[in-house]
Parts: C-alpha cells; sequence; structure tokens
C-alpha cells in the first residue's frame, strides 16, 4: 500500500528537520541515521508528520515532549496514532525524559522491536534490509 503524503507539508517538514529537539537529534545522530534497517526523519504520512519513519517495517518513532501529555496533545497523538494503525503503521513512543535518562534501553528496546519485526517479514523484504557494503 501506497503511504499517503500530503505535498503541502513539505515545508513543514524540512523545517522540522532543521530544528529538531536535542532528544531528536540525539536518537538521530546516536543511533537511527546508521542504523541497518533505513529511518527518514520528519516523515509526512497524510496530514501528519512523524518524527522517524522505516517504511520497510511500518515503524514511526515518536518522541513526546511535555505538551504531549496534555489534554489537547493525547486527543492529537491518539488521532494520529489511530490514522496510521489504519495504515498498518506501528507506533513506538517514547517522551524526551525517556531519551534523556534512559537512552541506552529506548536503543535496545527499538532494536529488539526492528529485529521482531523482520523476522515476520517475508525472505524478500529482509534482502533489502541488511547494510550496505561500505556504508
Amino acid at each position: 500500500m501506497k503511504i499517503p503524503r500530503n505535498k503541502n507539508m513539505l515545508q513543514n517538514a524540512r523545517k522540522l528537520r532543521k530544528s529538531m529537539t536535542p532528544q531528536e537529534r540525539h536518537l538521530w545522530y546516536d543511533f537511527l541515521r546508521n542504523y541497518p534497517v533505513k529511518f527518514r526523519r520528519q516523515e509526512i504520512i497524510g496530514a501528519y508528520i512523524v518524527d522517524f519513519y522505516s517504511h520497510k517495517i511500518k515503524l514511526a518513532i515518536e518522541l513526546d515532549g511535555s505538551q504531549h501529555y496534555e489534554e489537547n496533545g493525547l486527543k492529537h497523538d491518539r488521532a494520529r496514532t489511530d490514522f496510521l494503525s489504519k495504515l498498518g503503521i506501528k507506533v513506538l513512543r517514547f517522551s524526551n525524559h525517556d531519551i534523556n535518562k534512559n537512552f541506552y534501553g529506548v536503543c535496545t528496546y527499538i532494536d529488539e522491536y526492528v529485529k521482531k519485526c523482520l523476522r515476520n517479514t517475508p525472505q524478500s523484504a529482509k534482502a533489502d534490509s541488511s547494510p550496505k557494503r561500505g556504508a
């Protein structure tokens, strides 16, 4: 299934890539950027921009600051998660506090989850996930 993208959000996604939070920057540069399964930053999916997304395993990773725990933030996050779920995309959420205080644990959880997804992925799709030589 092709993932819908609202091209009108492209400028906003680019802006968000350039102004990542310290926690997003940490997760990207110190873990996801060179991870063997490709992730993209600030990916547009429908009318939403997810922090990190792997098309290969249909996984979105969201880092939540304090605004996500207020009533409006929780409501918006539920709507986003429902939309993504209907597209077959799983969402992993971590708080900024998790990144700050338990970075290794967050990375371990993501790694184990990705490996589980790959074990459940057809063999033809797995071939694309291996690290590229010289990368």
